[in-house]
């Protein structure tokens, strides 16, 4: 359950429809999710974070199924079990196929398994690596 009730455009106020609406516009969809309907309590957030994100994710020198790949890699490290799949049906719309799916997970278990050894270790970083 969301920590503050998911506005819909009824109960959203014009700011938040403003944004509601251009997220519409430039996904090509009726859709808004509730990521953003949560952050509708709050319109110059939403407003700031869908900028951010539209800035970020645009395509540039990583190409965009790259960056939903690293967005999902980023959100399992965190625990957000909502980016998590909101990104990983992003990558899926972007082309990711079920063997690269499953690659990404085994990467991201290994990363957290030698994250997790080197860490409890207190492995120094060698030299080179610092360049």
């Amino acid at each position: 359950m969301a920590v503050v009730p998911l506005l819909g455009d009824g109960e959203a106020g014009a700011e938040a429809r403003a944004v509601f609406a251009d997220i519409r516009e430039k996904r090509q969809t009726d859709y808004v999710n509730n990521f953003w309907r949560a952050l509708a309590h709050d319109p110059a957030l939403l407003r700031a974070t869908w900028e951010r994100v539209q800035a970020v994710m645009a395509p540039g020198a990583l190409d965009p199924l790259v960056k939903e790949l690293v967005y999902v890699a980023v959100s399992a490290a965190h625990g957000c079990d909502y980016c998590v799949h909101s990104h990983t049906a992003a990558a899926k719309a972007k082309g990711m196929t079920a063997a690269q799916h499953g690659e990404l997970l085994a990467v991201i278990a290994l990363a957290s398994q030698t994250n997790a050894l080197a860490t409890a270790l207190s492995v120094p970083v060698d030299e080179r690596f610092r360049a």
